[in-house]
């Protein structure tokens, strides 16, 4: 579904291995898949039957729309605004056009969004749904989020801390380095906070297109920042190349230990 978004990255980065490192924080964990759509959800309780009816009413919008437009998954450009897409589509639509990127750029996000708001009106007191490190967080306490950067030094040994005041939230991650979907930079993680997860996700695209590893990305990781400034709608931004990292808006960094 998202094949003009993708390449392929080394095999060692498709195990999703870090999963089994994620802190449950005493809720449930429920992997759900269904085609490319490959989620870890935290909740109350096993939520596989209704998260699977979610993801499937997701991707029902999105395929059918597709079939009518055969080059909305395929663009990496901006799509046109259309008022008569349904609603997902139509969160594609303006978190790429946000973002400067193609609608599909943000698929990941919106899903993961959907989902865990469907489960919240279904009266679930507090959700995560990741999806490809793509999240969509709604805690009712304070929460730390490691950031995996691949083969940077800084991978994993450096996080976030979302206040519960910040939640519902987006935090998505593009890389250049890991994972199967398309960058045209080189940066090792781009971290987006939004209240949308769509435009989180399409964001994180648009600044990792950005960062170039030349003299250790240093001046290309200002620029990714400088960029996230223009962009409305987005919290914050960590970007990590190397072992350069840098950092704007709303976003407490913290030390991951061991």
């Amino acid at each position: 579904m998202k094949a003009a978004q993708r390449k392929k990255k080394p095999e060692s980065y498709q195990k999703r291995t870090y999963r089994v490192r994620l802190d449950s924080g005493g809720l449930i964990s429920t992997l759900v898949r269904v085609q490319e759509t490959d989620l870890q959800i935290l909740a109350s309780c096993d939520v596989t039957d209704r998260a699977r009816e979610l993801i499937l009413e997701a991707r029902l919008q999105l395929e059918d729309y597709i079939v009518k437009h055969p080059l909305f998954s395929a663009t990496l450009d901006p799509w046109p605004m259309d008022l008569l897409a349904p609603p997902l589509v139509r969160q594609l639509m303006v978190a790429g056009a946000q973002a400067g990127v193609g609608p599909m750029a943000a698929v990941a996000g919106a899903i993961a969004e959907a989902v865990g708001r469907g489960l919240l009106a279904d009266g679930e007191p507090e959700v995560m749904v990741e999806n490809g490190g793509d999240i969509y967080l709604a805690r009712q306490k304070s929460c730390d989020v490691a950031i995996f950067a691949g083969r940077s030094s800084l991978s994993n040994k450096v996080g976030l801390r979302i206040a519960a005041s910040q939640m519902p939230l987006g935090i998505c991650t593009s890389s250049g380095t890991v994972g199967h979907s398309l960058s045209l930079g080189e940066a090792d993680s781009v971290t987006v906070l939004a209240k949308s997860t769509a435009l989180a996700d399409a964001v994180a695209t648009r600044l990792g297109n950005e960062v170039k590893a030349v003299a250790g990305g240093k001046s290309s990781v200002a620029r990714a920042l400088e960029q996230a400034r223009s962009i409305s709608g987005i919290l914050g931004v960590v970007v990590i190349c190397g072992e350069t990292m840098g950092a704007i808006g709303e976003v407490e960094l913290i030390a991951i230990g061991s």
